[in-house]
């Protein structure tokens, strides 16, 4: 067994609770590591938050635009820094799952000259980190809590765990998601499930405020996920979600949703619109709005029936998906966010990977507000298509 094997064995075989503290001993051990710090990305992916070995507060934040360890979780590159002390290094390395960026891991050593030796198999050990706090999130609170910059509501909190990640990578595709605002959002959401052939993204825009929105978008999402995994139609079911919602609320609540399923080989896509959740493509240089025909929102009556359409993606497109918080958003000079500064925002992410475009788009709104207090959740997701080869 080779070391880089070991230190990732002694995670596999740690306490979920411990991992900090496990990582430390076996990178001691096997690299002559001074020191190994984890920080991770809070909800809003603004700081970079310290892991301790317990759920204390008080524990050091970096920013994620101005530190070197939010340079490093940016570009998801990793850094050799030199340090004050002689001779000393830190090797800041990404730690993400899939695409899904979670953190940074900082790793200090004595041995500047192997520390570029070491650069990758630090990289593959903070790969296993990643997952490992992915399946240790099942059983420990610790890692949620310590990456809390302020506190969540209860309708965050239900939304944030019905979520299936902030963002995936494969060679077909990448996404990328965020809502906003990120420590009070109620009722906006999203979803997929990537599949051999296929591709299913939901993008779900809940009416009302507070624990009811969440509640309303998590019977929604649910009973779309149920649907999904019975293996029916995409437009039975939005049907079948349909009828969960009326059953519950009788059509006094209702949600938006745009469901859409995309053929790996073909680049062909099935779509059933459902309400408000707005498409934009960026493609050759040019945003533009890909319409669809609106049908019934979910619940809102009895036995609707719902019909699919279709439209196709070219290799190179990045498909950006808004709520209406975010296109009806403001009015500055008698023009809504959504209409020229939404396009001017995708329009600024063309050189950046779709897990950083959510929040540059969330960027240009936030200062088209003005500094004024957003009214309604904004949810962004970005899918940049690649297509099978």
């Amino acid at each position: 067994m080779n070391r880089s094997e070991a230190v990732a064995r002694s995670l596999r075989e740690a306490d979920p609770h411990r991992l900090l503290a496990v990582l430390r001993a076996s990178l001691a051990e096997h690299y002559g590591a001074v020191s190994a710090e984890l920080l991770l990305a809070d909800y809003g992916l603004t700081v970079l938050c310290h892991v301790t070995d317990s759920d204390r507060e008080g524990v050091g934040q970096f920013s994620v635009f101005n530190s070197v360890v939010g340079r490093v979780f940016g570009s998801q590159e990793p850094y050799v820094e030199r340090r004050a002390a002689p001779g000393l290094v830190a090797v800041h390395v990404p730690v993400s799952v899939r695409g899904d960026r979670l953190g940074v891991l900082t790793v200090e050593t004595e041995d500047a000259e192997r520390a570029e030796d070491d650069l990758r198999e630090l990289r593959w050990i903070a790969d296993i980190l990643g997952h490992a706090l992915l399946v240790a999130e099942r059983d420990t609170d610790l890692y949620r809590v310590l990456r809390r910059s302020d506190r969540l509501t209860l309708a965050a909190e239900m939304q944030w765990d019905l979520l299936p990640g902030r963002a995936y990578e494969c060679a077909e595709y990448s996404i990328g998601a965020q809502l906003e605002p990120a420590y009070a959002v109620h009722g906006d959401n999203f979803d997929w499930a990537a599949g051999t052939d296929r591709l299913i993204l939901a993008v779900t825009n809940g009416m009302g405020e507070g624990v009811e929105a969440s509640l309303l978008t998590s019977l929604a999402v649910n009973a779309l996920r149920n649907a999904r995994r019975g293996g029916v139609p995409l437009a039975d079911q939005i049907a079948l979600a349909d009828k969960a919602v009326y059953a519950m609320h009788g059509g006094e609540r209702y949600l938006d949703v745009l469901l859409l399923g995309f053929d790996l080989a073909t680049g062909r896509v099935e779509v059933v619109d459902a309400g408000s959740p707005r498409l934009y493509v960026l493609r050759g240089g040019r945003v533009f709005q890909t319409p669809f025909e609106a049908q019934l929102p979910l619940g809102m009556a009895e036995d609707s029936v719902y019909d699919t359409q279709h439209f196709d993606v070219e290799p190179g497109d990045r498909l950006v998906f808004v709520s209406d918080g975010v296109f009806d958003s403001g009015m500055r000079l008698g023009e809504a966010f959504g209409e020229k500064a939404l396009a001017r925002a995708i329009l600024a992410t063309r050189l950046l990977p779709a897990a950083s475009v959510p929040q540059e788009v969330l960027r240009h709104l936030f200062a088209h507000q003005e500094g004024n207090e957003a009214i309604d959740d904004a949810l962004v997701v970005c899918l940049d298509w690649r297509g099978r080869a």
